[in-house]
């Protein structure tokens, strides 16, 4: 017969998987937006009121009004029609929407559980840190938006990669809680391949920044080949030291050299971090017990699609970037990142 503390340990965990699902068609929605220049339509910053979107004609002219004024009407969208107004405004609509749906999915079961004694201390105090990140990728978002209202016609790249690190992380840290709560087994292996997944890990993570900066910078578009870069295997800016000072990397726009960094930087991690899972798995298939080969073919799986995926950006990127590529590439990207950091818990050493 179930007891009442699995029933409430079932429920909380069907509470975190929702809550899972719902951060990663945040973060995906989000590239969405950025991809399709959406983040900058809605001008204003309404917690309450901006929970409803226009109604009438008069409301759509405000609304259209106000962003008319910004720079990235002013200096990309002159001359825009109200129906592709409503096609951006829908997707950063979604966007706050969905994350205003989010709280309330968490707070209201979050008080229910809490007043039933269903949440132990440890899971309080997960939950907490995830609360944390959540306001704290809420803000950022609000002071990336900011960023792209005055002078600018897109968000600051540095203060979007900021944006995407902290939805990223409360993703990690709820899957942690998620996992913590579910119960999973841990088996033992070797110190030396702990640092391996450590090192992997760390690699992942400065790929996955990297990969935000590309992103914010459009550095797709200035460089739509492969695998060289316009005819280049270093672009020839980059060999100029004059370009090598601190305004290159703050005044990122007004120039080629960043979007050639930072795309050369990416690329290349993504060479190394290809070569090494493909060393790892082929390490761990030789030496590991067969039960565990999962743990190579997965990050194999994982890290070819998303290699494919980039590639796909890169060749598709002549004169905007590939919508539905650019979106799987930062969601697998997530999901390799999540892997690793999944068998870096589960294996301790012996």
């Amino acid at each position: 017969m179930e007891t009442e503390r699995s029933r409430s340990n079932k429920w909380l965990v069907i509470w975190l998987a929702v809550g899972l699902f719902m951060v990663f068609v945040q973060i995906l929605v989000g590239g969405v937006t950025r991809l399709t220049g959406s983040g900058l339509s809605i001008t204003r910053w309404d917690i309450v009121t901006g929970t409803i979107p226009p109604l009438n004609d008069i409301a759509w002219e405000e609304a259209f009004n106000l962003y008319k004024q910004t720079p990235q009407y002013q200096k990309i969208n002159q001359g825009m029609d109200m129906s592709e107004f409503k096609f951006i405004f829908f997707w950063e609509y979604f966007h706050r929407l969905w994350a205003r749906t989010m709280g309330f999915v968490f707070l209201i079961p979050f008080l229910f559980f809490v007043l039933k004694g269903y949440i132990r201390k440890e899971t309080l105090r997960n939950l907490g840190v995830v609360v944390s990140l959540a306001a704290a990728a809420a803000l950022f978002g609000w002071i990336m938006v900011a960023s792209g209202l005055v002078n600018r016609p897109w968000v600051n790249a540095y203060k979007l990669t900021v944006h995407l690190g902290l939805g990223i992380s409360l993703f990690i840290y709820l899957f942690y809680t998620f996992i913590k709560e579910r119960g999973f087994t841990i088996e033992p292996i070797p110190k030396k391949w702990l640092k391996v997944m450590t090192t992997l890990f760390m690699l992942a993570i400065i790929q996955v920044c990297f990969g935000g900066m590309v992103s914010g910078m459009k550095a797709a578009l200035s460089y739509p080949t492969w695998p060289m870069m316009n005819g280049e295997w270093i672009p020839e800016v980059l060999l100029d030291n004059t370009h090598w000072n601190i305004d290159s990397f703050l005044l990122y726009d007004q120039g080629g050299f960043m979007a050639a960094f930072v795309q050369l930087v990416h690329r290349s991690m993504g060479y190394v971090l290809f070569i090494s899972v493909m060393w790892f798995a082929t390490q761990w298939i030789r030496s590991r017990p067969k039960e565990t080969h999962w743990v190579p073919y997965c990050l194999v799986g994982i890290i070819v699609v998303q290699v494919l995926l980039g590639i796909m950006v890169l060749l598709g990127s002549k004169g905007s970037i590939p919508l539905l590529y650019g979106v799987l590439h930062q969601g697998v990207g997530i999901l390799f990142l999540t892997f690793l950091f999944y068998i870096r818990l589960k294996f301790k050493t012996q």
